[in-house]
């Protein structure tokens, strides 16, 4: 993408961060975000930053492309209060995108979500049934029905990206998040200060844990070629959490056992075991995930050795 002019909401959090600032360099990008959960501070200068929620009247939709990254993005925020996550990420995407529509905008790359697969061993490909065991997962599916009503009566294109386990580390714009940022990072934020990373349960749960950078691409390339549906943005490769305590160990020269404890969540809505099927996003666009996960470990533990 080059000489456009870009919306980037929710611009100010881990992944619209590297969106935004990945455009900016040869993009006109605004970037809004009412900073509840994003940092300003993950921004580069490069970015027009607006202070302004997706719920707003008058938002900055007069572009080329939306990237809509804004969310409520976990369980424990849903559940702490439904309808504030009804309100941002159901209503507050029907906003964007019917703004965007009017102003002419028709092309809408969006954030959704791997967790409405349940748990899966094996690559979950796009056509496989889905479920909402949470609010969370209930909002991600609402917005890709709603979607699917934007491209089928208003001509436009809407591509729903299904990210799996979106991970970059503390030293990058993770930092934030805190105790919502993905484990790879509170794991290796855990273990550089010779602490013990709690475990939930015995620790063989797997994600398919996929580098940011990877996430930007293809985003950008979802754009790029204006593509309409949903699409799976993972690896194909999973690893158990005691695997990624082992890996970053290694990284650090440490010997750190972790602490295991009973999962607070319930079983019910758990999600166990994710593993990406890509092969749609690849046949479309030619996307392949780039950052292997023992190189991207590696960057997330080399920033630790670059502060000292």
């Amino acid at each position: 993408m080059k000489d456009q002019r870009i919306l980037v909401t929710g611009s100010a959090g881990f992944i619209g961060s590297n969106i935004a600032n990945t455009l900016a360099s040869e993009n006109d990008v605004i970037g809004i975000d009412d900073c509840f959960l994003g940092d300003q501070g993950n921004l580069s200068d490069a970015v027009d930053f607006k202070k302004m929620c997706v719920l707003e009247d008058d938002l900055p939709t007069d572009v080329d492309t939306v990237f809509h990254l804004a969310a409520l993005s976990s369980y424990a925020m849903h559940e702490d209060d439904t309808c504030k996550g009804v309100r941002v990420n159901i209503e507050g995407f029907v906003n964007v995108v019917e703004q965007a529509r009017t102003a002419g905008c028709t092309n809408i790359v969006y954030a959704s979500t791997s967790s409405i697969y349940g748990n899966q061993t094996e690559p979950s490909p796009e056509g496989m049934s889905v479920e909402a065991n949470t609010g969370y997962e209930a909002s991600k599916l609402a917005r890709e029905r709603y979607a699917q009503y934007f491209s089928n009566h208003y001509d436009m294109t809407l591509s729903g990206l299904r990210f799996f386990s979106v991970y970059e580390g503390y030293g990058g714009s993770e930092g934030h998040k805190g105790e919502f940022a993905n484990v790879v990072s509170q794991f290796a934020d855990d273990i550089a200060k010779n602490e013990s990373p709690v475990l939930y349960g015995d620790g063989t749960q797997t994600r398919d844990f996929t580098h940011v950078n990877d996430v930007v691409r293809a985003a950008v390339l979802a754009a790029e070629h204006e593509l309409d549906g949903v699409y799976n943005v993972g690896t194909g490769s999973s690893y158990t959490f005691n695997e990624v305590v082992k890996l970053i160990n290694n990284e650090f020269n440490t010997d750190i056992k972790p602490n295991y404890v009973e999962n607070p969540v319930p079983e019910s809505v758990y999600v166990t075991d994710t593993c990406a099927d890509h092969s749609k996003l690849t046949e479309a666009t030619g996307w392949e995930p780039v950052v292997n996960f023992k190189d991207g470990i590696r960057r997330v533990c080399k920033a630790y050795s670059n502060s000292k």
